[in-house]
């Protein structure tokens, strides 16, 4: 995984203070089938997102302004709303299952303040240091993983201001640092450079943003904010949008390997630094069953089907059914959630990931 090294709060009370354009992180390394700019995108699902380099694998998006419960100031990303016409009106995107987390600890109770700036009840602690560190010689599970960030007893990116509403609303940067998928960010232009990862949706590629997880163990890996409150929302192992908040994201965990193989995918190559794991997702945007909040289902190659020669990189979720059903693939073995029957009962691994899908690539 690439190496990310963030802002201490000493340097960005300084930073704040001036207002100045920083670049906390390295240079992002090019990932395999990208092109730079716009030309490789079809379509934009968070309008308000500029400047999608994606042979970085980063994007612009808008820095907006809150508050911790401290009083202090705490900056935020706003990607999606419950709510389809309030979503086209800020050119995010809209997720009607996100209504369904109301009332449990995956929705924090926020308020606006005159001026229109959110205070918040929770908050991420930005200062830790995060270590990931691969097995070997699988590279996964990792041998140390502990996240960068880590929310308090309240905090979750989830939001609401009690009209039935629930945004999506993750803080990204505050007075004890910013978060380790934090590239840039500019005050003057109030806008922030994310780093996001590449996977598939139905046999096309996307781009999505890795902002929060409910497992520490999968904060460290996507370098996200560990939230564990998010696995308070409801649907584990379902997408069905009258009672779920959830839609699964399906990583393989030993799928094929090697930089530069066109076939290459998953959790073990991602750790040893091949690339991004190339999840797959099982709703897009614009669909009433999409959700950022994505219930992390893994699937692991049998031994069998790679002694057999087919393991291969897997695009779509019916590509998935299709292996599981023929048994060439199971549910990882640390998977404690259900069977999900959307996926022919593949089982939920018991966790979030909430991630934005920022757009479709051609």
């Amino acid at each position: 995984m690439r190496a990310t090294r963030k802002v201490t709060p000493a340097g960005l009370a300084v930073l704040l203070a001036i207002g100045a354009l920083v670049t906390p992180a390295a240079a992002k390394d090019g990932r395999d089938g990208s092109r730079d700019g716009r030309r490789g995108v079809k379509e934009l699902f968070i309008e308000t997102a500029t400047d999608l380099d994606l042979s970085a694998g980063t994007v612009s998006m808008p820095l907006l302004e809150g508050k911790a419960p401290d009083g202090s100031t705490s900056w935020y990303l706003l990607t999606e709303s419950s709510d389809e016409d309030d979503a086209e009106r800020r050119g995010i995107n809209p997720a009607p299952k996100l209504a369904n987390a109301l009332g449990t600890a995956a929705v924090q109770q926020a308020t606006r303040q005159m001026d229109g700036v959110v205070q918040f009840t929770g908050t991420p602690d930005f200062s830790p240091e995060r270590v990931l560190v691969p097995s070997s010689p699988n590279g996964f599970p990792p041998a140390e993983a502990k996240p960068g960030a880590v929310g308090d007893a309240t905090y979750t990116p989830l939001i609401t201001f009690g009209d039935g509403i629930v945004y999506n609303a993750s803080q990204v940067m505050n007075e004890t640092g910013t978060h380790d998928s934090l590239i840039s960010f500019d005050l003057d232009s109030r806008r922030v450079v994310m780093d996001g990862f590449f996977g598939f949706y139905d046999g096309k590629k996307i781009f999505y943003l890795k902002l929060d997880a409910s497992m520490a163990e999968l904060a460290a890996i996507e370098a996200s904010t560990f939230a564990p409150n998010l696995n308070a929302a409801p649907g584990i192992g379902s997408d069905d949008p009258d009672t779920s908040a959830r839609e699964a994201i399906i990583p393989a965990v030993n799928g094929p390997r090697g930089i530069g193989n066109p076939e290459r995918q998953g959790l073990e190559s991602a750790l040893l630094g091949e690339g991004d794991p190339l999840n797959i997702i099982q709703e897009e945007p614009g669909d009433e069953d999409y959700s950022p909040v994505w219930d992390v289902t893994p699937f692991v190659w049998t031994d069998a089907a790679i002694a057999a020669g087919q393991r291969e990189r897997l695009e779509s979720a019916q590509e998935v059914r299709n292996e599981f059903k023929h048994g060439t693939i199971v549910s990882a073995d640390s998977s404690t959630g259900p069977p999900n029957e959307s996926l022919e009962g593949l089982r939920a691994g018991g966790f979030i990931s909430n991630c934005p899908v920022v757009a479709l690539l051609r």
